[in-house]
């Protein structure tokens, strides 16, 4: 049964989208020959260029240190600086600016929080709750909390639909209870998490409230008045500003009696060798040169959403969001997780039998950015029984039309995904043997086709070509101890000597994405049925420069590959001291 799918109109009267695209530089190019279509926005938005040429001004006419000089350019740039926080107190509807302190970010924020305000007022015994839909950045620094204050740290378990239990968290909330740390919008899943409501749950026993807004403050409209948060916090380069700046909004009953995060420059009121003391708000915990330009670019961002209009962008990417779930939804294999009734500009999904880096790599291929793995979620996935997802996620500079390159390039991933591999070739487990002489002659016969190719397309089809032929692993060897941990996918390793041979190291691997399973097979012509010594003496590093992989992966590949390698050094390395 076919399915029809209506793109809804756009409407150009309430929201231009042409017009706000053509203020993002960046987006105007090709990748892998395609037009770009950017939908990693919940990593990072771009840039628009008012705030690129708010930088470039800055650097290039007002720069100095702030606060203290008493010359032009100082007095210009403490300006700046300053009334970048009334913008932002403004934007969040702070109630004054003694309560917004600038951070490098909502990470910076919640540590600070954590270490200040949570070793003053969480003690053995006491408990911090989060929930299960929250990044690594709020949960780390509770749980290190935690660990330091011998207390315990609970979590909001989530349904089906990947929203919060409320008749849970209530029951969790107790006399030990003093403070729940959550999102307001999931990073991973997209849910708008009901803020207001569990405040006031917490408040009616007491409990103090944390709010990672990092991914709500680029899509809702914030209000801390209304929301009558203890704490708000969020970064810069979410909301379309610079890296490495964000704010943190406090109560000031809280911010009063927390003691600074960090000592140094500007936080202090009065130095002597017996005594210090602090400066007023919200300078106390802002040590150091600040990030000056970070906050004047971080305002002008802030000042382009609202010229463009908060609800008119919300409006857009609902529409964003809805189109492209129904196109999703409507594609055979693939199955959406985080299906909330309040969501915000995010898509996660999975397509079965393919793992989520495949798919990510194949639709770079096509020109579309999107984010693969577990999105710093790891205790979601697990939760949820799966490695990682496929996220797309929406910004007012997105089109129906780009949905549609994504969406379109997503079918066609789905139709030609390769059929699950046997578990064995004629029932027998065969370890390869070497396929030249020494690792230096496989890496030659290796780089012949590399060097013979210049588009990366054709490299990622030959390095699946030969993933396809890897060697089948059986189960039995898929255990954790053969698991290489720091990849981006699932893999597994067993390396063994020889049968019979004082040193010739040969191995067998496996992994659930195909693109991994390349670069194994990559290895296993390198180093499989070598002599020990030989795997140890190659230069590893110079031959992924020579075919161009050191440019080709992604950091986070290529650190998955690095892991690889040493697993099989290490073996080597073994082999060799014992021969």
């Amino acid at each position: 049964m076919s399915i029809t799918i209506t793109k809804p109109e756009t409407k150009r009267m309430a929201f231009d989208v042409e017009r706000v695209r053509a203020d993002f530089p960046i987006l105007h190019q090709k990748v892998h020959g395609k037009p770009l279509v950017y939908l990693d926005n919940a990593a990072s938005t771009q840039k628009p260029r008012a705030v690129i040429e708010t930088l470039k001004h800055y650097y290039e006419h007002d720069h100095a240190n702030v606060h203290r000089g008493v010359h032009a350019l100082s007095e210009r740039a403490t300006e700046q600086y300053e009334e970048a926080r009334i913008i932002v107190q403004r934007f969040i509807n702070a109630p004054c600016l003694r309560e917004l302190i600038f951070t490098r970010g909502a990470t910076e924020a919640i540590n600070l929080v954590a270490q200040t305000f949570g070793r003053t007022h969480v003690h053995a015994g006491d408990e911090v709750i989060v929930t299960a839909l929250e990044h690594h950045s709020n949960i780390v620094p509770w749980q290190v909390l935690c660990w330091e204050k011998h207390a315990n740290l609970r979590v909001v378990p989530i349904n089906d639909a990947g929203e919060l239990q409320l008749d849970e968290l209530v029951k969790l909330i107790n006399p030990a209870t003093k403070i729940i740390a959550l999102a307001h919008v999931s990073n991973s899943l997209g849910t708008i998490n009901p803020l207001k409501k569990i405040i006031e749950l917490a408040h009616q026993r007491g409990v103090v409230v944390f709010v990672d807004g990092a991914q709500a403050v680029p899509h809702l409209r914030i209000d801390v008045q209304d929301l009558n948060c203890d704490f708000y916090a969020f970064s810069g380069h979410k909301v379309y500003g610079p890296t490495g700046i964000g704010a943190l909004y406090g109560k000031p009953q809280h911010l009063e009696l927390m003691p600074p995060y960090q000592t140094g420059g500007d936080m202090i009121s009065y130095v002597s060798f017996a005594k210090t003391t602090w400066n007023e708000l919200p300078y106390k915990f802002e040590a150091g040169t600040p990030n000056i330009a970070g906050a004047i670019g971080l305002a002008a961002a802030l000042d382009y959403v609202d010229e463009i209009g908060r609800d008119a962008i919300a409006e857009h990417e609902h529409r964003l969001l809805t189109y492209a779930t129904e196109r999703v939804a409507a594609i055979a294999g693939v199955r959406i997780i985080g299906t909330a009734a309040a969501k915000a500009g995010v898509l996660s999904f999975v397509v079965e039998d393919t793992s989520a880096l495949d798919v990510g790599t194949k639709l770079d291929l096509e020109g579309v950015a999107v984010r693969t793995g577990h999105h710093c979620c790891q205790p979601l996935m697990e939760i949820l029984h799966i490695a990682g997802t496929v996220r797309a996620s929406f910004a007012m500079y997105n089109t129906l039309e780009e949905v549609d390159v994504f969406a379109d390039a997503l079918e066609k991933i789905v139709a030609a995904a390769r059929p699950t591999r046997a578990a064995s070739v004629n029932g027998e487990y065969v370890y390869p043997a070497a396929v030249a002489a020494n690792p230096l002659e496989a890496a030659d016969e290796i780089a012949e086709y590399f060097e013979a190719v210049d588009d990366w397309a054709d490299k990622y089809e030959y390095l699946i070509d030969i993933g396809s032929k890897l060697p089948a692993m059986p189960a039995v060897l898929k255990q954790e101890c053969n698991r290489v941990q720091g990849c981006q996918s699932t893999v597994f390793m067993h390396a063994r000597k020889r049968p019979g041979s004082p040193d010739v190291v040969e191995f067998l691997a496996d992994s659930d994405a195909d693109i991994v399973r390349g670069e194994l097979a990559l290895l296993q012509r390198l180093y499989s049925g070598q002599h020990a010594g030989e795997v140890l003496a190659f230069d590893v590093e110079a031959f992924m420069r020579r075919i161009g992989l050191d440019k080709n992966l992604t950091q986070g590949r290529r650190n998955g590959m690095a892991e690889m390698i040493k697993r099989v050094q290490r073996f080597a390395g073994e082999v060799a001291a014992k021969k």
